[in-house]
């Protein structure tokens, strides 16, 4: 990384040769800096230059890249079989619902590999929590981030039958504006978009409660103690409709999807179990559109 920015003349020429993120070779290059002691290059708007430390240390990183191109490369079919540790993030509701039967699914096929499933809501700096792979449920996704789309979350509108007992069920979508409506901090707080299945026609709603909250695991629970309206995954709300504890309001209209992304840092020598887990995900989420 070092080498690419001294040869390409800056950092964003060098994320893009390395096909990594700019925030990833400035994170590289600080951690670089912070591990020799010294600044190694200094930085104006227009150009960079080399410092003495930074002279010193490019000799010595391109000693190390002649040494490392002199390393045999694992051969034969080995070198491609997924083994190994794979960290991979993601929030509660997905893990819970989705990912531990893809996980498990995946660790079925590749015996020779493990994975640690970190859950957390919050979004992961994958560098310095040593994550090899998220899986976020988003419309605006970072364009720094190296992401593969792996499939499409689908979301209903449900309610308790007793919330709907005491307030009346929402005929139209424009009636949502004056029930208690539960909110995701993340996402659709006060707006909610729908298609019309019929005429294709997209309308914005402004919604507004009492409870909101980060988890979306914790807004279905309150929902399914009557505390209100709310905008769930399908794969989230589909058991406790079909138990009759949630009813699915306004089918008629579609609420908007968010794409599914498996975010990752970088593509340059990745190692055979993320890939196989990234192809993994992409046919199984293609094979269960039901639960997405």
């Amino acid at each position: 990384m070092f080498v690419a920015i001294v040869e390409r003349g800056s950092l964003s020429a060098a994320a893009d040769g390395l096909d990594m993120s700019r925030a990833m070779v400035t994170r590289y290059l600080a951690e670089m800096e912070a591990w020799s002691g010294a600044r190694l290059l200094h930085r104006t708007t227009r150009r960079i230059g080399l410092t003495p430390a930074g002279e010193a240390a490019l000799v010595r990183c391109r000693q190390m890249l002649e040494i490392a191109a002199q390393m045999a490369a694992a051969d034969g079919p080995e070198a491609d079989t997924p083994r190994g540790l794979l960290r991979v993030a993601c929030a509660q509701s997905l893990a819970q619902e989705v990912l531990s039967a893809a996980v498990t699914a995946y660790l079925r096929r590749y015996p020779q590999t493990a994975v640690d499933l970190v859950v957390d809501n919050r979004t992961i700096n994958l560098v310095e929590e040593r994550i090899d792979l998220a899986v976020r449920i988003t419309n605006d996704l970072d364009p720094n981030l190296i992401a593969r789309p792996l499939g499409t979350c689908e979301s209903v509108v449900v309610a308790a039958p007793a919330y709907l007992a005491a307030h009346g069920v929402p005929r139209r979508v424009e009636d949502l504006a004056v029930h208690n409506c539960l909110t995701y901090s993340y996402f659709g707080k006060s707006l909610w978009r729908f298609t019309d299945a019929k005429t294709g026609r997209s309308s914005d709603v402004p919604v507004s409660g009492n409870l909101s909250a980060n988890e979306s695991m914790a807004l279905l629970a309150a929902a399914r103690e009557g505390a209100g309206v709310a905008l769930q995954p399908a794969f989230a709300a589909a058991p406790l409709i079909a138990s009759g504890q949630l009813v699915r309001l306004l089918p008629e209209h579609v609420p908007l999807a968010l794409g599914i992304h498996g975010v990752y840092s970088s593509r340059r020598q990745m190692p055979a179990a993320l890939r196989a887990m990234l192809d993994f995900l992409v046919d199984w989420f293609a094979a269960h559109r039901s639960v997405t």
